[in-house]
């Protein structure tokens, strides 16, 4: 029977570091970029986890996209409502539930921060990294969200 592979804790730990202080310094030069002024980056990821979709979602559907907890995403919901940027209606398979949906004033506005983000990270990113190492790093970060043993 073959032996499992030990695990290295600390090179574990500090490759976990590495990639949350890259996230850290990333997010807060973005933070301070100027796209931000109709809607902070919450809001943001909200319409662009819905534009993602192309269709009506679940508020649970919704959450599994973004960092907000469950009673955060229903108030910042509430609030994106009110400003016409989401749709709400009933899931006419399950009356209890609601399903969201961008307005056209949503996704007009969802589409002209996603541009002026967009340029944002590939500036970032394409001045640190080659492209080949771009590509290394969305395989590297990919394995770690579905969980795919080692190459």
């Amino acid at each position: 029977m073959e032996q499992p592979t030990r695990i290295d804790v600390r090179l574990a730990n500090e490759a976990w570091e590495s990639v949350m202080s890259a996230h850290a310094a990333l997010m807060h030069t973005f933070a301070a970029e100027h796209m931000w002024s109709e809607i902070s980056m919450r809001e943001y990821d909200v319409l662009y986890t819905l534009s993602k979709r192309g269709e009506p979602m679940r508020m649970c559907d919704v959450q599994g996209g973004v960092l907000l907890s469950q009673p955060a995403l229903s108030r910042m919901v509430e609030r994106l409502a009110a400003r016409g940027l989401i749709a709400r209606e009933p899931d006419p398979q399950d009356g209890r539930a609601v399903l969201l949906s961008l307005t056209p004033e949503g996704e007009r506005l969802q589409q002209q921060v996603g541009r002026a983000h967009a340029k944002s990270v590939a500036r970032q990113l394409g001045s640190a990294l080659t492209a080949p190492e771009l590509n290394d790093l969305r395989r590297l970060a990919g394995k770690l969200v579905t969980g795919d043993a080692p190459d």
